[in-house]
């Protein structure tokens, strides 16, 4: 990490662990004010930041109260949580923010004035449900004097090459990114606004996500990691699937699984499976089977799922009945969600060549190029190569913090919570450099803007070169 003094400065708000930070600081910036209102992600980001973070935004910065022990700033970073706006009133801009997290961070925008805003947060904030929220978000900025594009900026590590310091992970975020400008407002609202700075649909020459990324590009080379190993019970699971695979593979020509859901519970619905008793040492097979009725009523998504289903079973039936019987399917060892399986790994030939997630939804198995994006525990991704969960350190990588960053004192679903719920270093380097360069033209109007785009026109392509040096502030000075 850079030694000299800093370059421009930065607060974090809504901080986790510390994904803007890092690379905030990577790029030359110091944090002059931080703020988390989750203890154990608090004391992760003072453990490896040396600043402390632990606090509430609600408590420093409300424009009735005024925005205290928030210092000026260049940047402004928020990875803020979206609570429902109030559509009572038919009021828009700065008096609809009040009574959101958002209120709080307009008010330290509007106290300081940021030469750049960034704001993260999930991708259903531009969902249909929430456009009124966003267009919400955008009117303030522009009330506030920034040029922001209206056209959302969504972004996924995995678009990236590891050469700009993408990740294997398809974790698609809204990106707010403005600069603040206020003659050039009045003509984005009589011309509109600029293009956003990055999309979905940005391509690197030579690259392509799903041919170049693989997993075992972060892995640990190890299947034994405390804390990560899968049960008896879930062995039995993937290993009753994966001898399907092997089963169906053959008779469907060596084609790969079908992509509809699985549903073995719908192959009880067939009259002669509920005369077989399932505990019996053997079973008879049919000489044939009658299709169920679909009922009607139904939605036509499940009448679909059940038709296909139906199908699968009138067809393989001598040789699915068995299987069931043998890996005691139809019995306590299997609740209903282990019950289904969700094929979305194409021609791979077994579940141990698969990423596979237990969900509700059923064992879902895809391609091990990328995962999809980090969640909860329950749902932590299991890499069939390894036999085994996503480790901790794995989960930190797949968020770009270099194997320095340390998680003291806390148990492993704690870090699995902080990575389901911090942002992408990678993504968060990529998308403030572009925004810089496409505002450079803006940025040279002040000083700081110049020393903006400066940082970023002799920045490396990849925040990595500058985060390995990362040595954690709880072991600097040999404590």
């Amino acid at each position: 990490m850079r030694s000299s003094s800093p370059a421009f400065t930065f607060i974090d708000l809504f901080a986790g662990i510390g994904g803007f930070h890092a690379a905030m600081k990577a790029l030359g910036g110091e944090c002059v004010y931080a703020v988390e209102i989750d203890r154990q992600a608090a004391r992760v980001y003072e453990a490896n930041w040396g600043h402390p973070a632990l606090g509430d935004i609600t408590q420093d910065a409300d424009d009735d109260l005024g925005v205290m022990n928030v210092p000026p700033h260049d940047v402004l970073c928020a990875g803020f949580p979206c609570q429902p706006f109030s559509k009572s009133g038919a009021q828009r801009g700065m008096d609809e923010t009040r009574g959101t997290l958002f209120f709080n961070i307009a008010s330290i925008i509007k106290a300081h004035r940021p030469s750049v805003v960034m704001l993260e947060n999930v991708r259903n904030l531009i969902g249909p449900r929430h456009e009124h929220e966003y267009d919400v978000i955008i009117e303030t900025l522009r009330d506030l004097g920034y040029h922001v594009s209206d056209v959302p900026t969504v972004f996924s590590p995995h678009l990236l090459p590891p050469s700009l310091g993408g990740a294997p992970q398809v974790r698609e975020r809204v990106f707010i990114t403005a600069t603040y400008a206020p003659d050039q407002v009045r003509m984005d609202l009589e011309h509109g606004g600029p293009l956003p700075a990055v999309t979905m649909a940005d391509r690197f020459e030579g690259f392509e996500p799903k041919r170049d990324w693989h997993i075992e590009d972060l892995l640990d080379d190890t299947h034994n990691v405390p804390g990560c190993e899968l049960t008896d019970t879930e062995m039995h699971w993937i290993n009753a699937w994966d001898e399907f695979v092997q089963i169906m593979r053959p008779l469907m020509g060596g084609r790969h699984l079908p992509g509809f859901p699985i549903w073995a519970d719908a192959w009880l619905d067939f009259p002669e499976m509920a005369r077989i008793n399932w505990s019996a040492k053997s079973i008879k097979i049919p000489a044939a089977v009658t299709t169920p009725a679909i009922d009607p009523s139904l939605p036509a998504w499940k009448q679909s799922h059940l038709r296909k289903n139906y199908d699968l079973f009138e067809r393989h039936f001598r040789d699915i009945i068995p299987w069931a019987h043998q890996w005691k399917l139809y019995s306590d060892v299997f609740p209903p969600s282990r019950r289904k399986l969700e094929w979305q790994a194409q021609d791979s030939k077994s579940l141990w060549e698969t990423v596979m997630h237990l969900r509700p939804s059923g064992l879902r198995a895809k391609k091990p190029n990328y995962l999809p994006a980090l969640v909860a525990i329950t749902q932590t991704s299991i890499v069939g190569s390894r036999e085994r969960r996503i480790s901790p350190r794995e989960t930190a990588r797949l968020q770009g913090l270099p194997d320095s960053f340390i998680f003291p004192d806390q148990p492993d679903s704690a870090t699995y919570k902080q990575m389901g719920n911090g942002v992408n270093v990678g993504a968060v380097w990529h998308v403030f450099k572009q925004h810089v360069l496409r505002d450079r033209a803006l940025l040279r109007a002040s000083d700081i803007g110049r020393v903006l785009v400066s940082v970023v026109e002799a920045s490396p392509n990849h925040p990595a070169a500058m985060l390995e040096g990362h040595v954690p502030a709880l072991h600097r000075g040999g404590n």
